[in-house]
């Protein structure tokens, strides 16, 4: 099963940083086990929202180059409060170090200005042919339809900042 936890997203500066949103709706099928009476996004699920906003800022930075972007490392993960159906989770992310084939990211969301989850995330990227030199072809089919799902997420005219070239 596959859980898209990023909704849309409202800032991008590729090789900074990215804001981006998750709308909690009651709709959401994990909800009616967590917990039942007391429907709460898990906290995996927020760390999740996070990894994701970092893997297209990722993807966004190197115009993306590569189909897989993982999460390898959670440090210092914090927990502050729950977030509820009808809330929106912000998360903003942004790259710290960069190298190889790992981003070290700084992230943190919110509801409203009220912190509910922070860590330093390690994502991996590698293309699945890497790996298997056979897989360019499966290759190509992910980078293209993650980029039809970012034209989704993301319009520049209507973000709050509009994308911008790279620093460095």
């Amino acid at each position: 099963m596959r859980f898209t936890l990023i909704d849309r997203i409202l800032e991008l500066e590729p090789g900074r940083r990215i804001k981006a949103q998750k709308n909690l709706s009651l709709a959401e099928e994990y909800l009616a086990d967590h917990f039942p009476g007391f429907p709460v996004m898990p906290g995996v699920m927020m760390l999740e929202a996070m990894t994701q906003a970092g893997a297209w800022l990722i993807r966004a930075s190197e115009d993306f180059a590569h189909s897989i972007v993982v999460l390898k490392e959670a440090r210092n993960l914090k927990y502050g409060d729950f977030v509820e159906p009808g809330e929106t989770l912000t998360v903003e992310l942004e790259i710290l170090k960069q190298d190889g084939h790992e981003t070290k990211l700084k992230a943190r969301g919110h509801v409203d200005d009220r912190p509910h989850v922070s860590a330093r995330l390690t994502l991996e990227r590698f293309n699945l042919s890497d790996r298997q030199p056979n897989r360019s072809e499966a290759d190509a089919v992910v980078v293209r339809q993650l980029r039809e799902l970012f034209a989704q997420l993301y319009h520049a005219e209507q973000a709050t900042d509009r994308i911008s070239a790279p620093s460095g």
